[in-house]
């Protein structure tokens, strides 16, 4: 089955041509000027990654996509903020309110289609696993897409649920930033490094309400491993 692509951006221009760029890829795509449009396609149609500028009159793309992580309206849709800005601070606000990745404006449509992959390949590899795995207080149901810590059900991003799962599965192992970026994200991905600093921290604030935090450390000038402390 096709992949549906919901395309969100106030520009028609914009919309059109990553709409012919997307169809010649045999994507299913739609397209909303607003994020109230957006809204309502997401729950009508079964769509699986959302392309979302940042700016936009009315609900910025930014807040958007923030609420749909906090409200939980689209848990399992990846997300792929399109930005003219490139300021590293706004960068990294994308991916803290759950963005899977973004892309620079202006951009080559080639440049899209191959993050549109990585991304959906994530996502993709996420619901294949078919397991259940536990450390300490967490237990993660790949089949289910389902993260508990002790009873208590928690909402994770799809690349944060695909972190949490490499780690939690590769225990007292240290990794660095370009060995979790091929084995989460991808080998051959656009993804600056600075990425996967920025899902750890967001995966400890969440964490951190749970008191499970530690599991989660940090190896200074060499990477991060997941452990489970004994006491």
């Amino acid at each position: 089955m096709n992949e549906h692509i919901l395309v969100v951006d106030d520009e028609a221009a914009i919309r059109d041509m990553v709409r012919m760029a997307l169809e010649q890829e045999d994507f299913i795509v739609s397209d909303a000027s607003n994020a109230h449009q957006a809204e309502k396609i997401l729950v009508n149609e079964d769509v699986r990654l959302i392309l979302l500028d940042w700016m936009m009159p009315g609900v910025a793309g930014i807040d958007f996509a923030a609420r749909l992580r906090r409200d939980n309206t689209a848990p399992n849709v990846g997300i792929i903020m399109l930005t003219a800005r490139d300021a590293e601070d706004d960068l990294i606000r994308g991916l803290e309110v759950g963005a899977d990745d973004y892309v620079r404006k202006p951009f080559s449509t080639r440049e899209l289609v191959s993050r549109i992959r990585a991304v959906l390949r994530r996502l993709g590899d996420t619901h294949l696993a078919g397991d259940i795995v536990s450390a300490g207080k967490i237990t993660i149901d790949t089949e289910q897409h389902r993260i508990t810590i002790g009873d208590q059900a928690v909402d994770f991003s799809p690349t944060e649920f695909r972190l949490l799962h490499f780690l939690l599965t590769h225990p007292d192992r240290v990794f660095g930033r370009n060995q979790l970026l091929d084995n989460v994200w991808g080998e051959q991905v656009y993804v600056e490094d600075r990425t996967v600093d920025v899902h750890i921290r967001r995966l400890r604030k969440v964490l951190e309400q749970y008191d499970c935090d530690r599991y989660i450390t940090t190896v200074r000038g060499v990477g991060y491993r997941f452990v489970v402390p004994e006491n």
